[in-house]
């Protein structure tokens, strides 16, 4: 499809500055931008050992053929499409990297379902985000923190006239107008004022200076990773006119009132998800639909076990489709389409015989509802008539956003006929899409400047049998960009996370990258992936990690040996979080890999669950019984128990910050190699949380660390 000449120079100028530039109706608004950030913290040292991008490796002028380094800080991607209720125009977040501040941006477009006009509606050095139109289409709500902390925003699309709307002190999430279109609904966290006990300390003399205050932790969820140690604090519905005014809390109570709120049609009531038990921090799989009125009042609409979640209210306001999943002790588990009356009566399940996860759920008009489902690694969009309960697909092949990994992703948008969603591919990440029946355009190319004249590895596909008890695995190999089908290649084995996510033929910069230096790089959606049915799901329960999924991640290293693509003596394993944890644990059951990179593994579950911010969840979902109660079962599924095995050269890798997969976790694994003296290497991302690839600069050390670490193996 042919770019048209508006949004081509809208990328190109993108590129060359990083600061988009508005028409000069618009130039006023380039001050209101928020600071969306994404793992804040100090840039890190690298290791001067390990090569990074410099400007001075490329002669000015000559861009290099192949997805290189300094590319990453370039890339782009395209969010949280929103439909105008008319059905013409999408608004979306644009969301760039930026080279100078360390961080990705975010601002908001529009482009109409032509693809003829691309222009911003806010952009700067700030960020902008959560856009929503009114119900008239008239006016746009979106989050900026342009003037300090994140506020909401009405901005008039006639005249581009734009008021703050609150001044509150916590980030705004979950916007949401009234039907009326005269309030908006949002959640924001609320300190709560609470202290364990009273303690007599002498007064400090006029002048001294003592250390600070001590710290007292009651909760038993008291962290939370990219957090740190978390403040008593509860999530709190507000309102507030759309016009500007005081922000009033209708929820309260100590608990968290989180997700999507959907407002009825009187405008008098909304409705949401939350636990209200005074058990809740012990019921991490729980949750129920309430509703609200205007005077802060409950009522409680379902009270199943397991969670309900994410409601949303038909256009004529007599339904409530939800989504629901049952309260099963197993690690993964299907969510279902559910829809009720709005007093709670007649639940029926929609997707009952669908044997995948729903989420995203659109309603046409008040027959039916759309929603999106993930299969074999694509998202897809699908639609379910209220009648009958009939399925039927409508588009695929969503994604794009995550752009270190393959991970599947992608979301949409539906009004008035009218679809947008986010859509890339194996060499490019998302762009807006928009399909009207069957009739589908790409409406931007954000990555046309950057990638256009570039030559990617290209992916492809296969399937093979686990040598350990013949289970159909589905897998990707990535070619380097000059393959040459005469030579073996080294390969990578990239294992994904989770371990109940999947991976997918999608563009990923760390994939490419090795692809870029010469390596074939192979990934699968080993048992235990979502996408493939609850029972494949379930094959990795107390399995986590196995010489289950091992099998699978080495029966495709062998297929591709026997399809003579790769060396056998040139193999490499790297993975992140649960593909750490895999990673550590291949090595310990053989020593065919000639390097491994474990990034931000668990090495130890007796200890891991008691440190981490993801216990309280995963010792009742993942294990048969507490810790001290099944020493032998938590011992055998960690990597440690294997570590007399292995000869393999391990780089380890962890944020320093990291409350999911804790440092000490690295740690034991790093001191246990030295005492063995196999050739390892600790390195510790200061300031980073789980997420090490969160930051652009970081997403470039982590890869080019794992590529030098296998270079030097080489």
């Amino acid at each position: 499809m042919k770019q048209s000449t508006t949004t081509k120079s809208a990328a190109n100028s993108t590129k060359k500055s990083r600061t988009f530039l508005a028409s000069s109706a618009l130039t006023s608004l380039l001050l209101l931008s928020c600071a969306f950030q994404i793992n804040a913290s100090q840039t890190e040292e690298t290791d001067p050992a390990v090569p990074m991008p410099s400007a001075k490796e490329q002669p000015q002028g000559v861009a290099h053929p192949h997805f290189q380094a300094e590319d990453i800080f370039e890339l782009e991607y395209a969010s949280d499409p929103q439909v105008s209720p008319n059905g013409k125009d999408i608004v979306y977040v644009r969301r760039s990297n930026d080279i100078m501040s360390d961080s990705t941006r975010s601002s908001l477009w529009i482009v109409d379902v032509n693809g003829e006009s691309h222009r911003p509606i806010v952009s700067s050095q700030k960020n902008h985000y959560s856009p929503r139109w009114s119900p008239d289409g008239k006016r746009l709500a979106f989050v900026s923190n342009s003037e300090g902390k994140p506020q909401l925003y009405v901005r008039w699309m006639d005249t581009g006239q734009t008021a703050l709307v609150t001044n509150i002190a916590s980030s705004p999430s979950s916007i949401a107008w009234a039907p009326d279109g005269k309030t908006i609904a949002f959640t924001m966290s609320v300190k709560s004022d609470e202290k364990p006990f009273k303690v007599n300390m002498p007064d400090k003399p006029k002048g001294a200076k003592w250390s600070e205050p001590f710290e007292y932790i009651t909760k038993a969820r008291y962290q939370a990773d990219g957090r740190g140690v978390l403040d008593p604090a509860f999530t709190q519905i507000f309102v507030v006119p759309a016009e500007g005014g005081t922000a009033r809390q209708l929820s309260s109570g100590n608990y968290h009132h989180t997700g999507s709120l959907s407002w009825a049609a009187d405008s008098q009531h909304i409705y949401f998800s939350a636990n209200r038990s005074d058990n809740w921090e012990y019921e991490p799989g729980e949750s129920d639909i309430f509703a609200v009125d205007m005077a802060g009042k409950f009522t409680q609409l379902t009270k199943a076990a397991g969670s309900e979640s994410n409601p949303k209210v038909s256009p004529n306001g007599k339904y409530i489709a939800y989504a629901k999943r049952d309260d099963k002790k197993l690690a993964y588990r299907n969510t279902f389409l559910h829809v009720m009356e709005v007093s709670g009566e007649n639940d029926r399940n929609l997707s009952a015989e669908v044997d995948n996860s729903l989420s995203n759920f659109h309603w046409k008009d008040n027959s039916g509802l759309y929603y999106q489902q993930m299969r074999r690694g694509v998202t897809q969009i699908d639609y379910v008539t209220l009648s009958s309960a009939k399925h039927s697909k409508v588009t695929s092949g969503l994604g794009g956003t995550t752009l270190g990994r393959p991970y599947t992703s992608g979301t949409f948008d539906y009004a008035d006929g009218t679809f947008a969603f986010t859509k890339g591919r194996h060499d490019r990440p998302a762009d807006i899409y928009v399909q009207k029946g069957k009739k589908q355009k790409q409406l931007t190319y954000l990555n046309e400047d950057l990638l256009g004249h570039k030559t990617l590895g290209a992916i492809n596909e296969f399937t093979y049998k686990s040598s350990i008890d013949g289970e159909e695995i589905q897998g990707w190999y990535i070619l380097p960009p000059d393959y040459d089908s005469t030579k073996k290649y080294p390969l990578i084995t990239e294992i994904h996370g989770g371990p109940h996510l999947a991976y997918g033929p999608h563009f990923s910069a760390e994939l490419q990258r090795m692809a870029a230096e010469g390596y074939i790089v192979f990934y699968d959606n080993h048992r235990g992936s979502t996408g493939y049915g609850e029972r494949f799901a379930l094959l990795l329960q107390n399995k986590y990690s196995s010489k289950y999924d091992f099998s699978d991640h080495i029966s495709g290293v062998d297929t591709l040996i026997e399809k003579g693509l790769v060396d056998p003596e040139r193999l490499y394993i790297t993975g992140g979080s649960a593909g750490g944890i895999a990673t550590a644990y291949a090595i310990g059951l053989t020593d065919r890999f000639k390097a491994a990179v474990v990034a931000k593994p668990v090495i130890n579950w007796l200890s891991k669950v008691l440190t981490a911010d993801s216990g309280m969840y995963q010792i009742p979902y993942q294990f048969p019984g507490m810790p001290w109660e099944e020493v032998e079962h938590y011992w055998e599924r960690s990597p440690l128990s294997l570590v007399g095995n292995v000869k393999t050269p391990t780089m380890l890798i962890t944020g320093v910050e990291d409350k999911r997969t804790p440092m000490s976790e690295t740690e034991q694994y790093y001191q246990a190699l030295k005492l063995l003296k196999v050739d390892t290497v600790l390195v510790k991302v200061p300031g980073s949380s789980h997420g090490i690839a969160g930051r652009p600069s970081r997403l470039v050390g982590k890869v080019e660390n794992i590529l030098a670490w296998f270079n030097k193996y080489q």
